[in-house]
């Protein structure tokens, strides 16, 4: 009984992970496309009981995860070595492998995700508690992603000795910092029926707020 559990456990696993190579960039492709649709989905997602959720794309953290996965896929095609598994001063010795740096990127990323959440809510008015919170970060997960993603390959490119693939790792990263600052924007004035001053000022307040989160554990983990 307990290996017919374990074949019946490991089938419903492979068919999971096997669904993320169609649905990882038919998600990608849609988070690009139709953004804001996308985060209107995943509202309207945690409506629906949790088997029913996200039947036709991935689930915004599940995205954010693997965005970074084929980011840092991309970096070990190249033959690139992570800095901070590379470096054993510091706190950088508790990263001693891909997974745990893959972890720690995806903390800081989902780091951009929280600050955008907490800053809806605060301009909403509404307390700031993990109901509140759920449905705001879940679906900045998928800007995220996207953002995460692109500046990931980018940065692998331009670490390359190609000068063609500097210069378009150098584009990547800044189409990907301007896509992340529009979509921000148009989401803050949309959801707080706002003009787009205010909006850039909320925009502006959460990037500082993730960027600094990343400069700090950048700067603790490789020193």
């Amino acid at each position: 009984m307990d290996f017919m559990k374990w074949i019946n456990s490991l089938d419903e696993l492979l068919y999971e992970v096997m669904s993320w190579l169609l649905f990882f960039p038919l998600t990608l492709w849609r988070s690009i496309i139709h953004p804001f649709a996308m985060m209107d989905y995943a509202d309207d997602q945690l409506a629906l009981p949790d088997d029913a959720q996200y039947g036709a794309a991935l689930s915004p953290p599940l995205f954010l995860a693997i965005a970074l996965l084929m980011a840092h896929a991309v970096s070990l095609a190249l033959g690139q070595v992570d800095a901070i598994v590379a470096d054993r001063h510091g706190l950088a010795g508790l990263v001693n492998d891909d997974a745990s740096a893959l972890v720690l990127r995806l903390v800081v990323f989902a780091s951009f995700s929280l600050f955008t959440a907490t800053r809806m809510v605060r301009r909403r008015g509404l307390p700031i508690d993990r109901n509140a919170l759920r449905a705001p970060f879940y679906a900045q997960c998928y800007p995220t992603g996207v953002f995460a993603l692109g500046i990931g390959i980018g940065i692998s490119l331009a670490r390359t000795t190609i000068p063609a693939a500097y210069m378009g790792g150098i584009g990547l990263v800044v189409a990907s910092i301007v896509y992340y600052v529009i979509i921000e924007t148009r989401w803050f004035a949309m959801k707080l029926e706002t003009g787009y001053i205010s909006a850039i000022g909320a925009v502006a307040i959460t990037l500082f707020e993730a960027f600094t989160l990343f400069l700090i554990v950048g700067f603790l983990f490789t020193r």
